[in-house]
């Protein structure tokens, strides 16, 4: 059978192509342009703030001599470079968790900025005289037997920093370890995903919530609160026990068994404390 098609004119299957081939490209201008406004929206998102935490467990007579040292050296060698550093010890009244130690803590606005100014400080002139007289003394006399340094990543879902109250009076340093990577995983998920929404509705006042990316006690989260006292922080804490959504996620299977070592430390900061 032969089909005869009048001059000037295509058959329908033509048409049906060209608008099936107009419509493709409208699709793929449609998908470049989104790519584009997500590729966009990603250069332009800030980068992960990196949060640093050293602690010193200090010898009998040398948090004298530490304290000094970081008061009146350290910190204005830090803030020369706009960096400001928070101090705290441990807690009294709570003999359960060791005294002796010195809790020192650095934000910065991302990675290369911790190693650009790490590096200024390490070559400050003003500290390094300065603390002549205290590198010569703890170099015979150690101010501090060990030091463990915890280097944590914003989380990609968390907030940024925010800084304690006025009134903060006591502080909680919390690390969740977890049984390997997977778990820890699904432990960054649970707070991305609710835990901390639950924090700020009960009063659990976060400071920064991060990844650990080297530190002692791996693969972990780390994050700091604050209360304006003991009482404060009890009643923080009760209250997010019971709050329904914290009810429901610790209930739900995918986030069995993330977090199953974990260690606690109550914080005061000392007097000349920058957070």
């Amino acid at each position: 059978m032969v089909t005869f098609v009048s001059a000037g004119l295509k058959p329908t299957g033509y048409y049906i192509m060209k608008r099936s081939f107009f419509a493709l490209l409208a699709l793929c201008a449609m998908w470049c342009a989104g790519a584009g406004t997500t590729t966009a929206a990603a250069q332009n998102a800030p980068a992960p703030e990196i949060y640093e935490w050293r602690i010193y467990t200090l010898t009998e007579k040398g948090g004298v001599l530490f304290d000094a040292f970081v008061r009146d050296q350290l910190i204005p060698a830090y803030n020369r470079h706009g960096v400001e550093v928070g101090v705290f010890e441990p807690a009294a009244d709570y003999p359960e968790f060791p005294a002796g130690a010195r809790y020192v803590f650095v934000a910065w606005p991302d990675l290369e900025t911790f190693h650009r100014v790490s590096r200024l400080v390490r070559d400050d002139a003003g500290l390094a005289a300065g603390a002549k007289g205290y590198f010569d003394a703890s170099a015979a006399n150690p101010a501090y037997t060990a030091m463990e340094t915890y280097l944590c990543e914003q989380l990609a879902g968390g907030p940024r920093l925010k800084r304690p109250g006025a009134g903060r009076g006591l502080l909680e340093f919390r690390v969740y370890r977890s049984p390997n990577m997977e778990a820890n995983e699904r432990k960054i998920k649970m707070f991305e995903q609710g835990e901390i929404a639950v924090f700020d509705q009960t009063g659990v006042n976060g400071v920064f919530y991060g990844r650990t990316l080297a530190g002692p006690r791996m693969p972990s989260l780390a994050y700091l609160t604050w209360y304006a006292d003991a009482d404060t922080r009890t009643k923080a804490w009760a209250d997010f026990g019971v709050h329904p959504d914290w009810v429901r996620m610790r209930g739900l299977p995918e986030y069995a068994n993330t977090a199953t070592d974990n260690t606690i430390r109550l914080l005061t900061p000392l007097p000349w404390s920058q957070y």
